[in-house]
């Protein structure tokens, strides 16, 4: 089953480098929507209120001030569990390879990890492992 992709939602504290992935995103496809948020704390209230049109995939910094990436994901796992079960989450950060520990953070959820930047390399190689196509 192939599903398509309509939302990408970017979570990092530096502008830049959301600027910077929303264009790799955009590369990827101009017809995918990017939403940015500035904070896992932003990002989490989008998420709060919207329940029922998640974005299809998130990529999330681990390493940002106040709420990290690993707390965003505790208080991601109490939403609606219906929705956690098609989202995407893709984990970034300066690491080389996911440590075993790093696995079983994110144990229970489509997810996985990503080294920063984000290229459209690594878009594609997401939508290929979890069979998604862009919306056209």
């Amino acid at each position: 089953m192939t599903n398509t992709t309509h939302t990408i939602m970017l979570i990092d504290d530096n502008k830049i480098d959301n600027l910077f992935h929303a264009r790799v995103v955009k590369k990827h496809s101009d017809t995918i929507e990017v939403i940015v948020k500035d904070s896992a704390e932003d990002g989490l209230e989008y998420l709060s209120g919207n329940q029922g049109a998640f974005p299809d995939i998130i990529f999330l910094d681990i390493n940002m001030p106040g709420m990290s990436g690993w707390d965003f994901l505790e208080a991601f796992r109490k939403l609606e569990q219906n929705s956690l079960d098609t989202l995407i989450m893709v984990m970034l950060g300066t690491f080389e390879t996911a440590t075993p520990e790093m696995q079983t953070k994110i144990d229970g959820l489509f997810a996985g990890f990503a080294p920063k930047p984000l290229t459209k390399e690594t878009v594609d190689e997401v939508m290929a492992r979890y069979n998604l196509k862009q919306d056209l």
